[in-house]
């Protein structure tokens, strides 16, 4: 049965404008990005079937372009939207910081950086540059290793960090393996980093670890 054909109140469309996107399952939300099923599939069977196909919403919407165009509903004009879904959201939530004390936003940015760097397949390192105010001035991605680490080099962290005068940081990168827990590796080089950038009066304010499903905070640990 085609989904216009279903009771209004069970439609994914209708149901999202009364009751709100909070309500919908992945495959009712899925359906909605999709619009059409196609023969003998309504766009909610088709979604399922995906779902099942990729092992959930995570692997779908993380998908590389050849992956997910192989898929049958799927092609690069649904690739194209779907990247542009997810970069939409990415900059919403770098908007939310915009303006606002970072670290009294310690959930938006865990929300920022997970959606920055949790799907990234290797390891990178990136930092938050912040002003006096530990407003965010700027985003980014230092080093990009291998899947067991990030070569970091302290004198162009302390380069970067000069250039967009900045007075705060805060250290972000991810680990592959979804595991968010720092390693000692991870300590000594917080501690490096920590160190050098007291030589030039720049607050290390926090590194942030990103896993699958948590992101974990050296402040909120007590490690710096």
């Amino acid at each position: 049965m085609a989904i216009r054909d279903w009771p209004a109140e069970e439609r994914p469309r209708e149901k999202l404008l009364s009751r709100g996107p909070h309500t919908l399952s992945d495959a009712e939300l899925l359906a909605i990005f999709l619009r059409t099923g196609c023969s003998g599939k309504s766009a909610v069977d088709l979604a399922r079937d995906l779902l099942l196909n990729f092992g959930g919403l995570r692997p779908l919407l993380e998908a590389e372009q050849s992956e997910f165009c192989k898929a049958h509903g799927l092609g690069t004009a649904k690739f194209s939207q779907l990247q542009a879904v997810l970069e939409m959201s990415r900059r919403h939530l770098a908007s939310e910081l915009s303006g606002r004390t970072v670290m009294n936003s310690a959930k938006t940015v865990k929300r920022y950086l997970s959606s920055q760097l949790r799907h990234r397949q290797s390891e990178v390192f990136a930092m938050l540059l912040l002003d006096t105010q530990h407003q965010l001035l700027h985003f980014e991605e230092v080093f990009q290793g291998t899947i067991d680490g990030a070569a970091v080099y302290p004198r162009e962290v302390i380069k970067l960090a000069l250039s967009h005068n900045a007075a705060a940081v805060i250290f972000a990168h991810n680990h592959p393996s979804g595991i968010a827990e720092p390693s000692e590796a991870d300590k000594a080089i917080t501690r490096r980093l920590r160190d050098a950038l007291d030589m030039v009066d720049i607050r290390t304010l926090d590194h942030m670890i990103v896993g699958n499903n948590e992101v974990t905070s050296f402040a909120e640990r007590g490690l710096l």
